[in-house]
């Protein structure tokens, strides 16, 4: 991938954002998603999508703790915000759907594949945490609003460490904006930024091929 000369020389998490943005619609934009957002989805399809979510996380989050010290990863790694035991608190409230997914199997390979080296990984991460504290906030409202949740089943959403959500993004930014990239790195981090936003696109693909007997 080549960048330009603006991509070369601005701020990495612009760069993330601006560079991602097609890929990034195309994953939202999906019939699942809409449907999710419009409150259209039945229980039992936010907790098939949950249980595919935690099968991401568990991968995600376990790669963290191989990745500690490494120079590049350890600049967003954080484990206040993990979110594997909020997901099975809030599947024991929803209940579980094993449905069999290859869609979560290369999201997960592709997560593991990152140990050797750090930029990948932030790539993974990046997309996903900062995706939760921003988008994903409006889908705990709508639904704690559509099934009259009284706090229970969306602790996902919940960050007990990040009161003030957009400091957080903000000071995440800037560590990404710190980071000695060369312009190859900088290219080979948003490319990998851009197949996780397929990715996602990947497992909501197969949530819409449910959607049928997920209906509300």
């Amino acid at each position: 991938m080549t960048l330009t000369a603006d991509d070369r020389t601005g701020s990495l998490s612009a760069l993330l954002r601006s560079g991602s943005q097609a890929e990034h619609t195309a994953a939202e934009s999906s019939s699942f998603m809409s449907e999710l957002l419009a409150g259209g989805v039945a229980e039992a399809g936010y907790a098939h999508y949950l249980g595919l979510l935690r099968r991401v996380y568990e991968a995600l989050e376990g790669v963290a703790r191989e990745l500690t010290d490494d120079p590049v990863a350890a600049a967003v790694i954080d484990p206040t915000i993990e979110r594997l035991a909020a997901i099975d608190a809030d599947l024991d409230h929803w209940g579980r759907v094993d449905v069999p997914s290859p869609a979560a199997d290369a999201y997960v390979a592709r997560i593991h594949a990152t140990t050797g080296w750090g930029g990948l990984f932030i790539a993974h991460h990046y997309t996903r945490y900062l995706g939760d504290l921003s988008g994903g906030q409006a889908i705990g409202r709508i639904l704690t609003r559509e099934f009259d949740l009284d706090g229970a089943g969306v602790a996902f959403y919940e960050f007990a460490a990040v009161p003030k959500p957009k400091l957080y993004k903000d000071a995440y930014r800037a560590r990404l904006d710190a980071l000695p990239l060369d312009e190859a790195e900088r290219a080979r981090v948003l490319a990998e930024v851009k197949d996780v936003f397929r990715l996602n696109g990947g497992l909501f693909t197969e949530l819409t091929g449910h959607l049928g007997s997920y209906r509300r």
